[in-house]
């Protein structure tokens, strides 16, 4: 298990855990980030990681992307 941080350009993962504080994971889990759910990593600009999940693609700061597990 690896933070999504870690996945280049265009790797396809499957999320394994969501973490971070109550309500942090609240957020993610509105944004399509579930557990058992495919992530793409689309691209990493500026700190920011842009991400293709649930058929959306959704921006995420890197602190954010840190709490995802793939």
């Amino acid at each position: 298990m690896m933070p999504l941080t870690m996945l280049k350009t265009g790797e396809k993962e499957i999320i394994k855990k969501v973490g971070g504080r109550e309500d942090t994971r609240r957020f993610l889990e509105n944004l399509g980030f579930t557990v058992g759910g495919e992530v793409t990593v689309v691209a990493q600009l500026g700190g920011n990681v842009i991400v293709s999940v649930k058929d959306s693609r959704v921006a995420v700061s890197r602190e954010m992307a840190c709490k995802i597990m793939v």
